[in-house]
């Protein structure tokens, strides 16, 4: 099974969870999940750094612990179904427990474990699982409002909801979380990903000088006041390509988190017909010489 399909086995696992139990609205609760199967759910307020939550075995019994060191529900909300998807996903509870009793994770996409990766999608979709996100998602408007409408809606972190956002939509549509002058991690809709010639942001590569997230990451207390910041942006200066195609760049701060998100939407990727009728037009422009 590819990366791809692994993830996508996490996410339909995760909504098939949401169907068995006649789940119908948003919000999700995961306290709920965990109480029906048995699972102890903690507050732990001192973790390891970098710790987001953990899964403890006892015998049969589970309990699970998430970190309360970064002050936001909707992270907390996502550590608690990270954990969750450890315990419903095959072949998880073997591999988390090889060490031992106790798993600590590591949530929020940007682990590079396949572990922990298929945990993150898994808990993106229990939260906000397709046959009810998609309805909100016809309300929510546009970019970077969209998204804090709906983070709201589904009491989710905004990175967990701009990341399910790139996944469910069929716009073109991306998104990059950024620490400093270093990309974190980057998601591109399926639409946007379909455009030949674009470079997938990496991790660890450096945010594209010249680009507004650059010079807004050069100002710490614009992350930590969650200052926002937008305006025009090329797609070519982001993800390299052959066309110019202007985006709108939206930029918030991610507070005590130490991150920048970055949304990049407005824009209409051209059809392929489109682009050989204009390399006709070309030719049949340049002149020829015998």
């Amino acid at each position: 099974m590819s990366r791809a399909e692994r993830y996508l086995f996490a996410t339909l696992a995760a909504e098939q969870v949401i169907r068995e139990r006649n789940i119908t609205v948003l919000p999700v609760d995961p306290f709920a999940i965990a109480r029906d199967l048995g699972i102890d759910v903690m507050a732990k307020p001192a973790m390891s750094a970098g710790v987001s939550g953990s899964l403890l075995r006892v015998g049969n019994s589970f309990a699970i612990a998430y970190a309360t060191h970064i002050g936001n529900t909707g992270f907390q909300r996502f550590s608690i179904s990270h954990e969750l998807g450890h315990y419903f996903l095959p072949g998880h509870i073997d591999a988390v427990f090889v060490d031992g009793d106790l798993h600590e994770s590591r949530a929020g996409f940007a682990s590079g474990n396949r572990y922990e990766l298929e945990a993150d999608h898994f808990a993106a979709a229990l939260l906000m699982p397709r046959q009810l996100f998609i309805p909100a998602m016809r309300n929510a408007g546009q970019g970077l409002d969209a998204i804090e409408d709906l983070h709201v809606l589904c009491d989710t972190s905004l990175t967990a909801t701009a990341i399910r956002y790139a996944q469910c939509t069929a716009d073109a549509f991306a998104i990059v979380v950024s620490i400093g002058a270093t990309i974190d991690y980057c998601f591109l809709s399926d639409t946007l990903m379909e455009l030949d010639g674009l470079d997938w942001a990496r991790k660890h590569q450096m945010v594209p000088r010249g680009t507004l997230t650059f010079a807004f990451n050069q100002e710490a207390d614009n992350v930590l006041l969650c200052e926002r910041k937008d305006g025009a942006s090329d797609l070519q200066q982001w993800f390299g390509g052959s066309r110019n195609i202007e985006v709108n760049e939206e930029i918030v701060g991610l507070g005590t988190y130490g991150k920048t998100l970055t949304v990049l939407s407005g824009f209409e990727v051209p059809e392929p017909e489109d682009e050989e009728v204009e390399e006709s037009l070309r030719d049949s422009w340049i002149p020829r010489f015998r």
